[in-house]
């Protein structure tokens, strides 16, 4: 019944501006615009679309837009004969679309107002935890198939560019990872500074032969060690995975830049290392001008350093966001600090973790001044390296695996840095962090459990 109203509200509406004159003089079709709104058709909020007539003067455009409470946003046609200008129009604070071009259509300088609809096209993942359902941390409303409580990406990779990541880098804390993995190698970021196999330094950072990151666990280049950098590899391929390949899993951004600096191994890793490692990539970022968004930190469990928050402060002041795992013990931070995630730096972004039912999961840790967001944690399918063979014959191949825990919710929001980055170049690390807790969506089961009561969704991005 509210369709049908908000409908004939159009109607009437256009009618009564057009006062005595017929209904065939009207310009536009608001009929269908009517239909496209009561149907859901996605547009961009606060602007839309408008034909001036032909005799309208400055005086008069400059009337409608105080109408709307808004400003000129492009001239996307001049006019010629008959017809006017058309212009888009930023139009702030109007929750009513419905009522903004009823108003719009009132106006006599005005020949047809409509929405500055959303248009897709057909770039979805073809990749085969995708299709089978399996990878429901990428999916979103409207997706095939769809999820609600998922980040959402998959709405994202149908809009024009959304697929494209390829001028953004992250940085991989943690194990190494496999950067050979066939469903990561196209995006393995490779130190612009280094000839690979010189055994020189070339860039001068104090790391030989670095081309695809550093171990600094193990104090060498060789930052995958083999199937033991599961954790990392599986981290890697939420973040970054190949999409579209008709392979495996697809990552949030499908053609970001990856690295990787290692300083977990089989016993874990020490403050010391990781503190070399964010420094790591501060410096990358530094010596060579890349637009190196973010750190993704799928760990914890120490306590407090401040030299290790130091580092995470150097790292702000390079414009690096440092995304880090609230933790899987099921407490609460706001009680028990957590670390690296209950840091106070202005970079950090602490994520819990979130079930495909949209409740946080039973083992995440929160907080709802200390844990940012919830994002998909549980059940998640990713790249992993698999072992095949014996002995001689042992060999070390691509492969997939569902993982659950605080450190697979982390590289979603990882991913969704990179993405909004690739479609908004220039952006800073606070307006990165700021523009993916704003867009949290309200979810009930993690309401007063982290600080935006809600879950990524990377959608509007």
């Amino acid at each position: 019944m509210k369709s049908m109203f908000r409908t004939t509200l159009l109607a009437a509406a256009t009618l009564a501006a057009l006062g005595s004159a017929s209904a065939a003089l009207a310009g536009g079709r608001p009929d269908l615009v009517a239909h496209g709104l009561a149907n859901g058709k996605p547009f961009q909020r606060d602007q839309v679309i408008v034909q001036f007539r032909a005799d309208a003067t400055e005086g008069d455009k400059a009337r409608v837009m105080g109408r709307v409470n808004g400003n000129r946003a492009d001239v996307l046609a001049r006019g010629k004969g008959r017809s006017g200008d058309v212009e888009l129009l930023n139009a702030r604070g109007h929750a009513d679309i419905v009522d903004l071009l009823a108003e719009l259509y009132a106006d006599d300088a005005v020949e047809f107002a409509e929405p500055n609809w959303i248009v897709q096209h057909a770039a979805t993942s073809n990749d085969t935890y995708y299709t089978n359902g399996s990878l429901w941390g990428m999916y979103g409303n409207a997706s095939s198939p769809a999820n609600q409580f998922g980040s959402q990406a998959a709405e994202v990779w149908a809009k024009a560019g959304g697929t494209n990541c390829s001028n953004v880098v992250v940085g991989i804390i943690d194990e190494g990872y496999m950067f050979n993995h066939a469903d990561l190698a196209a995006n393995a970021f490779t130190n612009p500074g280094e000839i690979a196999g010189n055994g020189r330094d070339d860039d001068g950072n104090g790391y030989i032969d670095d081309v695809y990151g550093w171990d600094f666990d193990g104090n060498n280049n060789t930052v995958f060690d083999g199937v033991a950098d599961d954790h990392g590899t599986h981290v890697a391929g939420t973040i970054g995975a190949v999409g579209g390949n008709g392979t495996g899993v697809a990552g949030v951004c499908w053609s970001v830049k990856m690295m990787g600096a290692k300083f977990l191994g089989s016993r874990g890793g020490t403050t010391a290392n990781a503190i070399k490692a964010v420094d790591y990539f501060t410096d990358l970022k530094q010596r060579h001008g890349l637009n190196l968004v973010a750190t993704n930190n799928s760990w914890g469990g120490g306590g407090y350093s401040q030299a290790l928050k130091d580092a995470i402060d150097r790292a702000d002041a390079a414009g690096i966001l440092f995304i880090a795992a609230a933790g899987n013990s099921g407490a609460n931070n706001d009680a028990s600090p957590a670390y690296p995630s209950g840091y106070t730096s202005p970079n950090v972004i602490a994520v819990a973790a979130l079930t495909s039912s949209g409740a946080l999961a039973s083992y995440s840790q929160y907080g709802a001044t200390t844990v940012d967001i919830a994002a998909p944690g549980s059940g998640v399918w990713s790249t992993v390296p698999v072992s095949g063979g014996k002995g001689k014959n042992a060999t070390v191949g691509s492969g997939y695996a569902s993982y659950n825990g605080t450190s697979m919710a982390t590289p979603h929001v990882t991913g969704a840095a990179a993405l909004y980055a690739a479609r908004n170049p220039g952006a800073t690390a606070a307006q990165i962090k700021a523009a993916i807790l704003n867009n949290a969506t309200p979810t009930p089961l993690v309401q007063g459990k982290v600080a935006t009561n809600g879950r990524l969704n990377v959608e509007t991005f």
